[in-house]
């Protein structure tokens, strides 16, 4: 007997989501107008912005004091954007992608200071413990299939609970005061301060390639793979999905320790450029994790991803964040036109699924 098809049909009852005409139009179907793209839409608005902004402030397009720190905040957004792409590629959230953070930065703090470990070396203990967490959230869903939103929800608050006490244990309730060779350079440094004779590199800060890793990666994983494409298939419909043979379960603890790595890997960004590993890493991620894939045309209901358009969606938010800051808006004000484009990007989410379903085919 021969396993069954990824690409095979799936009978439709007409019942629930898995009977819509989304998931049965076929790869001929035409596809959404370019206007309905929301990543032109974002290379559009962010344009707009850098040019209001620039003619406003003239020190926003000023090197040192703004574009250095603005890639960083891109950087550490994008790979926190990717963290809960990964679990809105089930249609799931994850609502500890910050607790995550700062438990995997806690442990890397922890390597560097008892037990003198190298740059690298906390790094990876950072991914490993960001993983494990992940994996223990998708563990969760799967055995009690209670809804991802309540089971990270829980795990946010115990974090929190473990977090404060493991630097009140380890650190006497302050930040990690031991740095490893090299953290500090790439704090700080940029490619254009090491020089090959009379040609030095662009003002690109050391942290962006570690973006630029994790978007490669998520892209090729979620576009390439079997597992990647399987995990799409299980946030479209997982009734369909173990129709085909997926394993549900282990795609979603596989998700979900995906969306644990990267958390990890920006709770050791964010904590490097803050030169500190503190408890307080992570605080402000759940807000722009939502944002920047949702922006970038990620469904919430799941089974469609956008890595590239998770990162312009960060941008985004970066530039209207160093923007108002830079005109000198108040940080209740700053939190209340945050809040307004997350609104407006989950409205225009509706609007794509709704354009999708009229067209017959996927956004």
């Amino acid at each position: 007997m021969q396993p069954p098809r990824l690409d095979a049909p799936v009978p439709d009852d007409g019942h629930g989501p898995e009977g819509t005409a989304a998931e049965r139009v076929g790869p001929r179907a035409a596809g959404l107008p370019w206007w309905a793209n929301p990543r032109v839409g974002l290379v559009v608005v962010i344009a707009v912005l850098v040019l209001g902004f620039s003619s406003a402030r003239p020190a926003f397009l000023d090197v040192e004091l703004t574009l250095v720190p603005l890639q960083r905040d891109i950087a550490v957004f994008a790979v926190v954007g990717l963290a809960q792409l990964a679990a809105l590629s089930l249609g799931h959230m994850n609502l500890a992608v910050g607790r995550m953070a700062a438990l995997a930065a806690f442990s890397a703090g922890l390597c560097y200071d008892r037990f003198g470990a190298p740059l690298v070396v906390g790094l990876v203990v950072a991914l490993v413990v960001g993983a494990l967490v992940g994996a223990l959230a998708g563990g969760i869903i799967t055995a009690t299939g209670v809804n991802s939103f309540v089971v990270t929800l829980a795990l946010d608050f115990g974090l929190l609970g473990v977090v404060a006490l493991l630097y009140d244990r380890f650190a006497g309730g302050v930040a990690f005061s031991v740095r490893p060779p090299g953290l500090d350079a790439l704090r700080s440094d940029t490619f254009s301060d090491y020089c090959a004779g009379s040609v030095c590199g662009p003002p690109v800060p050391l942290l962006v390639p570690f973006a630029l890793v994790a978007l490669l990666a998520v892209g090729l994983f979620f576009g390439r793979t079997r597992q990647g494409r399987e995990i799409l298939m299980t946030g479209s419909s997982p009734r369909a999905a173990r129709a085909s043979g997926i394993p549900v379960g282990r795609r979603i603890v596989t998700a979900h320790a995906l969306s644990g790595l990267l958390a990890g890997l920006a709770g050791f960004m964010l904590a490097t450029a803050n030169g500190a590993f503190s408890a307080s890493i992570g605080e402000s991620f759940l807000l722009p994790s939502f944002l920047a894939p949702v922006l970038g045309g990620t469904l919430l209901a799941g089974g469609a991803v956008s890595a590239f358009g998770t990162v312009l969606g960060a941008t985004l938010t970066s530039v209207i964040q160093k923007g108002l800051n830079l005109l000198q808006f108040e940080a209740d004000a700053l939190q209340i036109f945050i809040g307004v484009v997350l609104v407006v990007a989950l409205s225009l989410d509706r609007i794509r699924q709704v354009l999708a379903e009229r067209r017959g085919v996927r956004p």
